[in-house]
């Protein structure tokens, strides 16, 4: 089988086969943090904290650390708050002068960024550790608790900072000594640990009558198709001709060669997502710290499953997916850039009419690829309300699946490059994978 012959070429290359190992330990020494609690605290008394994780925004916020949200963990804040602080330094680089210099500063400049990017980091966890903190003390027992009081406040708020800034360490470890994308790979590896646990819940309550061994296999064929979808949305591109005129030699002047510029049907990757529901969550945050119930609107904001909210969701991820793709991809700097190499789409003219062409061309193959991933965010609370528990339904869609696919995606590219390097055959009989980078011209 071509697999096995795979998995043989992979054990001829002693660096591929370091890197593989390398980060399997990696992720071991992560996922072994994820059940080390928090000291002070009694692990037998997590029931209530369980429950609370089992729907809703909390679900989530469990799936993401795998689990150790649920089990008050060292690791429990996840690498969440560095998703917060890159997300908050890739708009300074849109706004402030000074952040899109450093972008175009190159390695030196990326390092800087990195490094703001941490900063912002520890104060994110500085704010949002006391908060999990009080949600601990709010929940659970009073003999949950084996040291009360500003000490353990204190202490628990240096101990989850210095887990999540070490979750971090071992992402970069992976980027630099294992196969890459080390911080994407350990919120993929997050999300695949809930997956048994979440499928074993759907079987045994299928199992109990609610449609059986039959709606299980549905299900699950449902999904795989969802999975394809969404890698045809991730791999998905539209290429431009592009004619490069070749040089002129004594007075004859030879034909152009044709080029493509690939582009990406979703540009914007799941930062919409990620977008809309920041922005959903407000009535949530803002009713949980009033305490009030806010009315009729406040509810529908708030119920995740509801028919308000996802229609709401899906507005807000198709206008984000716009605004990221248009922040992404700048058709003047394309247009420019051809000009600068002698390029030109055959057909149109350089200048202005090349800007206007990209950029109708971007708007025409956004528009499927939005509504496509506001149908993948708003998919699993279509599940829940067709009878799919909420752990199974969080793969049917959003973020988590998005994730899964292109994380994947990038690290089998990153095995097969490696295979092609060393002039093994890749992963595919024909063609080469194609990540989240787009498509090879």
């Amino acid at each position: 089988m071509r697999i096995v012959q795979t998995i043989k070429n992979i054990a001829k290359i002693e660096d591929l086969k370091a890197r593989i190992l390398y980060t399997l330990a990696i992720v071991a020494l992560y996922r072994l943090g994820s059940f080390v609690t928090l000291p002070g605290i009694v692990s037998s008394e997590l029931g209530k904290l369980s429950q609370q994780t089992e729907g809703g925004i909390m679900s989530l916020l469990d799936m993401f650390s795998g689990g150790a949200f649920s089990q008050a963990s060292i690791f429990a804040l996840g690498i969440m708050p560095y998703i917060s602080a890159s997300i908050v330094i890739q708009l300074l680089t849109i706004v402030f002068p000074y952040f899109q210099k450093m972008q175009k500063e190159g390695e030196s400049g990326r390092r800087k960024m990195n490094q703001y990017t941490r900063y912002l980091t520890v104060l994110v966890l500085v704010l949002q550790a006391p908060s999990y903190l009080r949600n601990l003390t709010n929940i659970l027992p009073q003999e949950a608790f084996m040291i009360p009081g500003p000490f353990f406040q204190i202490s628990s708020v240096i101990i989850l900072t210095a887990g999540t800034m070490f979750v971090m360490w071992l992402g970069e470890k992976i980027t630099d000594k294992g196969i890459g994308n080390g911080i994407s790979l350990i919120i993929m590896i997050g999300i695949i640990a809930r997956f048994p646990q979440s499928f074993l819940f759907e079987a045994a309550l299928r199992s109990n009558g609610s449609g059986g061994f039959v709606a299980l296999l549905l299900e699950i064929v449902i999904l795989f198709v969802i999975i394809l979808g969404t890698i045809l949305l991730v791999q998905g591109t539209r290429r431009i001709p592009v004619q490069y005129a070749r040089r002129i030699v004594g007075n004859k002047q030879y034909g152009g060669v044709r080029q493509y510029i690939p582009l990406k049907v979703n540009a914007a990757g799941v930062m919409p997502i990620i977008f809309a529901q920041a922005i959903m969550m407000l009535p949530m945050i803002i009713g949980g710290f009033s305490g009030a119930d806010g009315g009729g609107l406040m509810r529908a904001f708030s119920n995740m499953y509801g028919v308000t909210y996802n229609i709401t969701t899906g507005i807000l991820i198709i206008a984000f997916t716009y605004f990221y793709t248009a922040i992404t991809i700048n058709p003047v700097q394309m247009a420019e850039d051809m000009k600068k190499n002698g390029g030109f789409i055959p057909g149109i003219k350089p200048g202005r009419k090349t800007v206007e062409f990209i950029d109708g061309v971007m708007s025409r193959i956004t528009l499927p690829g939005s509504i496509f991933l506001a149908f993948v965010a708003i998919l699993p609370s279509i599940a829940v309300n067709m009878g799919i528990s909420q752990q199974f339904a969080q793969f049917f869609g959003g973020t988590s699946l998005l994730i899964l696919v292109g994380v994947v995606l990038d690290t089998l590219q990153q095995i097969e490059s490696h295979l092609l390097m060393r002039h093994y055959d890749g992963l595919m009989k024909s063609g080469r994978i194609k990540g989240r980078t787009g498509a090879a011209m």
